[in-house]
């Protein structure tokens, strides 16, 4: 397979026509194939010819993760199941997984687009790819691990988990790049700090690809300082494809989007109207290219915004800004919005700290408690309370600042907080469980 690069670099002229070309394909496919989206067109009083090219695609109706699990395990299937090569699926953790189908073709271009992430960054044939998202169901694995084999490199699928391996295999079969969720890498930077055996001169990473849950600028300072790499960001969904929907490039301001394939919007979450360019909303996204299960116009709930001015690496490819978090993830804690990600944020601020935390959300007496588990880095530790409030206080008082409620922070000592080697889990919110 022979990676196309150009259209990373398509006048905007062009790729609007490209577009418009793909969503008059796909609709007609989406109208005649699935009968899911052939009558909430007929409900709307749409046809595939009223749709001219990529300006109308307004008109079009949304499709949610409801959708997909009412619609579970097949119903959108545009192919019979002998044109089908694999199945991915969701974790299902909150009711029926969402499922998703590829033709060869598919997996193809699924590949190419993680492939163009993986370029941007940097890799060529006869690096050594070191694969630690989870293989499976999960598209992590095999996303990165194609991804890999379109540019030539070799492909080290070590999964996750048996940290301790991982990093001994690091070291001993000279991996250069490491594709893994940020969580797990923070978590195998912390193993290669404690080990006894292997030290970060012993590696020869140059960069990593870290995707599959949102992450802060202050995450990235501390994986490149811990590991000594540049970080870049892989983002993906099972809805569209899997990792290399979008990704960073060497300037590492702004996901580009691979718009040829992955058609966004940004839409006010609450209005569904479209946001003017370069405002904050959520990320909708139309599938162009997909034949096994295509989507149309599939509600995210990640809230960012889009940047079509061209970045200064000279790609022309629209670029996503850093995700705020998850429409679905924003916690209402005494009628105050907060994201998790502005919790990491805070923590990353401050050097004592690591960037591991969990929150605890319940309601007493009538009133939302907000509870947050951090830890303390072992040089500042100490069991003593006393000690500890020099710490607790400047972190008190910027969450304050940042968030607008006032946090009950618990210290706990290093490693304390659960790792995770997957999608890392950062709330309980027992309010759910409350009648």
């Amino acid at each position: 397979m022979i990676l196309n690069r150009e259209m990373e670099c398509m006048d905007r002229e062009s790729m609007t026509k490209l577009q418009s070309e793909r969503l008059r394909n796909i609709v007609k496919t989406c109208y005649e194939k699935v009968p899911f989206y052939r009558k909430k067109m007929d409900k709307m009083g749409i046809k595939p010819e009223d749709i001219k090219g990529i300006e109308d695609i307004h008109r079009l109706p949304f499709t949610t993760k409801h959708d997909l699990r009412d619609e579970y395990p097949f119903g959108l299937n545009a192919v019979r199941m002998s044109e089908i090569t694999r199945i991915h699926a969701s974790s299902g953790t909150t009711g029926k997984p969402v499922v998703g189908t590829y033709t060869k073709g598919d997996v193809e271009r699924w590949a190419e687009g993680a492939a163009r992430v993986f370029a941007a960054g940097g890799v060529t044939k006869g690096d050594i790819v070191q694969v630690s998202y989870g293989y499976g169901l999960f598209t992590g694995g095999l996303g990165a691990h194609d991804a890999a084999g379109v540019l030539g490199a070799v492909q080290l699928p070590t999964s996750a988990g048996n940290s301790a391996k991982q990093i001994m295999l690091m070291k001993d079969l000279g991996s250069t790049v490491l594709a893994c969720t940020p969580s797990y890498a923070l978590h195998l930077a912390e193993v290669l700090e404690q080990s006894d055996e292997v030290h970060r001169k012993d590696l020869n990473l140059k960069c990593g690809f870290f995707g599959a849950e949102p992450w802060t600028e202050g995450m990235r300072k501390e994986l490149e300082e811990k590991l000594g790499i540049k970080a870049y960001d892989i983002y993906g969904l099972t809805e569209m494809s899997g990792p290399g929907v979008g990704g960073e490039c060497e300037m590492q301001d702004g996901t580009h989007l691979w718009e040829d394939m992955y058609y966004p919007e940004i839409i006010n979450p609450d209005t569904l109207e479209p946001c003017a360019p370069g405002e904050f909303g959520e990320l909708v996204f139309t599938s162009l290219c997909k034949e096994a299960m295509p989507i149309l116009r599939y509600r995210t709930r990640d809230l960012t915004r889009l940047i079509y001015e061209p970045c200064k690496c000279g790609r022309t490819a629209v670029r996503m800004d850093r995700i705020l978090g998850r429409s679905d993830d924003m916690m209402i804690i005494r009628g105050v919005n907060v994201f998790p990600s502005q919790i990491e944020t805070c923590l990353t601020e401050f050097p004592a700290f690591t960037p591991q935390y969990f929150i605890t959300v319940d309601r007493k007496n009538n009133e939302d408690t907000f509870d947050l588990d951090v830890e303390l880095r072992m040089e500042y530790f100490s069991p003593n309370p006393s000690k500890q409030m020099p710490y607790i206080k400047p972190l008190y008082d910027r969450i304050v600042s940042m968030v607008g409620i006032k946090p009950n922070i618990h210290i706990k000592e290093p490693g304390a907080i659960q790792r995770s080697v997957g999608k890392a889990k950062h709330v309980n919110d027992k309010r759910n469980f409350h009648n």
